[in-house]
């Protein structure tokens, strides 16, 4: 069967890596957790140049040789409660969108490994985050594309997560800044209106009809959201109580240009990050609901891997 340009991509680039994990992703029902084998650390008479520094305000994740790669601040906003960021740096990751073992619904679609509910071995060794995605399909919050085959109708005028072939990410409004010209979409995530779009925060931010439905009805619920800054940076935000003008203020006071709402609701808001690619993760949302290792496992709804883009000349496709 031939691969898709972006199962060829994740393939040959994520392929060689996975040698270093110690076990085989399985579905959700019945998995054992996965474990993975953290690459020793090796030490150099030269340090690296760093091309991505450290920003005062902003604690470091994971570095590399090209700086950092991810990192991490809490926001106060007026209402007095506390937003996660977690920045995941333009050029040093690739992204990419797995489908739940419940959620959205294939139909007769034939997907690879690489997009199925657990994290995929090729992934496992370079897996720096991973993500939770947005609305079930039955909530009419927008559609689902994973791997180049639709899975729910994309909707003009919806906020969009669109992940390129090589692996690339960006957040647009789905017919007017997204996809450009001559683009080759992989996968699109689409969940509601934007929360900002030209910089500027959505005026139905204070609808909270239109940012779904809460758990009994409790107004600032678990919330998650994504947004993109200027520099082509992604940054996720995730909080165990926010209305939809916290995550909005969050992530315009750091540069988001778009955003766009994720998943609401304790169950599903969860964001897991790892010091060094392939290392063990940890819970980035305090209070979230569910193990760090939840997606490695296998998850009923749809998420989204951080993967490092750095590949090292002995592991290069050649």
């Amino acid at each position: 069967m031939n691969r898709s340009p972006r199962k060829a991509f994740l393939w040959s680039v994520l392929g060689p890596l996975a040698l270093t994990a110690s076990a085989c992703a399985g579905p959700f029902r019945g998995a054992a957790p996965i474990t993975t084998t953290v690459p020793p650390t090796t030490t150099t008479t030269e340090a690296p140049t760093t091309t991505v520094p450290v920003q005062p305000g902003w604690t470091p994740i994971a570095t590399g040789p090209n700086g950092v790669i991810t990192d991490q601040r809490n926001v106060t906003v007026p209402t007095g409660r506390v937003m996660t960021v977690v920045r995941f740096r333009a050029g040093q990751i690739l992204f990419n969108l797995h489908i739940g073992s419940q959620d959205p619904p294939v139909g007769k679609v034939i997907l690879g490994p690489e997009s199925l509910s657990y994290v995929s071995m090729p992934e496992v060794s370079n897996l720096l985050a991973a993500f939770n995605g947005g609305f079930k399909v039955n909530a009419a919050a927008g559609g689902v594309q994973v791997d180049g085959q639709v899975l729910a109708p994309l909707t003009t005028g919806f906020a969009s997560f669109v992940i390129d072939a090589n692996g690339s990410g960006r957040l647009g409004v789905w017919g007017s800044t997204v996809p450009v010209p001559g683009e080759q979409v992989s996968s699109v995530r689409q969940n509601l209106i934007p929360l900002i779009v030209g910089g500027q925060i959505s005026s139905q931010i204070g609808n909270l009809s239109q940012w779904g439905s809460t758990l009994h009805g409790v107004a600032a619920p678990a919330r998650s959201a994504l947004g993109e800054d200027a520099a082509g940076n992604i940054l996720y935000a995730g909080s165990a109580s926010a209305l939809p003008i916290d995550l909005a203020t969050a992530l315009s006071d750091d540069g988001a240009t778009v955003a766009m709402q994720l998943d609401i609701n304790p169950e599903w808001v969860q964001c897991d990050v790892a010091t060094t690619p392939g290392g063990a993760l940890a819970a980035a949302v305090p209070g979230q609901n569910r193990g760090p290792n939840q997606y490695l496992v296998g998850w009923t709804r749809d998420f989204v891997t951080v993967l490092n883009a750095a590949v090292a000349p002995s592991t290069a496709p050649g």
